[in-house]
């Protein structure tokens, strides 16, 4: 991997802000294609996990972006994503010109052009990068990124998304279009997790046995993927959040606010929304998205597996 750890004789430089369960994988990927990596996260032990792993830290996130070649944002949301650029401890003023800011979080299209054109009045280059695969791929460096910005936007994150992808699509050379992309693949996600938890909740309510009906679904026509991933969380009674409940509050609005937009009717996803919301209302909001099992379950009287299968 020399070609992409090494410019001008120097080793690559990339700054990870936000090490939670996505970017701590993403920055150990790029480690391990030996680019000189530097972490920032509020939590600072997930800062320690990172050093104690051969990271470098940064008690900010200006800190960390000093200096980068690369600034890789995994942060929750938009308003996060500006607050890291251009809030109180702003890393677009200490980017180096001809640095590129990769943006991962989940957001409306129309925003991510927004902080994109504000980024590249700065000299900086801005690629839109959402992405998926969970935990699991992005500790082993074989993401899905759905990208798009300009050439020079690519090619100056090319070491990080060889790093961090299996497959990197590039949908375009405007900021937006990634985004837009990723909202597609929300609504089908959170849906589809909505259908795999009422579906075995409903199969607990008739007194079935979940392994069974585990095994028979996903060796038939009514599987997906959200149901073969999400349910064995179900069936541990292990809620545990890998990807939380609030996720789909957020990105399944942003769905229903782009399609209110458009005039766009969008109903099943909406359906979802409700679910998620009356879970975060019912204090499951931080704990792993299969929850909505439980919810089904308190609803309906079905008894689900584990001591955690009611929350308190």
């Amino acid at each position: 991997m020399s070609s992409h750890a090494e410019s001008s004789g120097r080793a690559i430089k990339a700054a990870v802000i936000g090490l939670g369960s996505m970017g701590f994988g993403m920055a150990q990927s790029m480690k391990r294609a030996s680019l000189d990596v530097v972490g920032y996260d509020i939590s600072l032990t997930a800062v320690e996990r990172f050093v104690a792993e051969g990271g470098g830290r940064a008690d900010t996130p200006a800190e960390a972006a000093k200096g980068a070649d690369i600034v890789v944002s995994v942060v929750v949301n938009a308003a996060q994503t500006e607050a890291v650029l251009f809030g109180p401890d702003s890393i677009a003023s200490v980017m180096k010109p001809g640095a590129v800011f990769l943006s991962s979080a989940t957001m409306d299209p129309a925003i991510a052009r927004r902080l994109s054109e504000k980024v590249e009045a700065l000299g900086l280059h801005y690629l839109d990068a959402p992405i998926s695969g969970g935990a699991t791929k992005a500790a082993k460096g074989e993401l899905t990124i759905m990208a798009s910005g300009s050439a020079e936007a690519f090619a100056a994150a090319r070491p990080a998304l060889d790093a961090m992808a299996a497959k990197v699509y590039e949908l375009g050379d405007a900021a937006g279009t990634g985004a837009a992309f990723k909202m597609i693949n929300q609504l089908l996600a959170g849906v589809h997790i909505a259908a795999a938890c009422e579906a075995i909740s409903l199969a607990a309510k008739q007194g079935l046995d979940l392994a069974k009906v585990y095994e028979v679904i996903t060796a038939s026509a009514g599987n997906s993927w959200m149901f073969e991933n999400r349910v064995p969380h179900v069936l541990a009674g292990d809620y545990t959040p890998l990807s939380a409940i609030e996720i789909f509050v957020k990105d399944l609005g942003i769905v229903q606010d782009v399609a209110r937009s458009e005039r766009y009717p969008v109903p099943l996803a909406a359906a979802a929304l409700q679910m998620y919301l009356a879970a975060a209302g019912a204090g499951m909001g931080h704990d792993d998205d299969s929850s909505l099992a439980r919810l089904y379950a308190q609803l309906s009287g079905a008894t689900l597996p584990g001591a955690n299968s009611q929350k308190e």
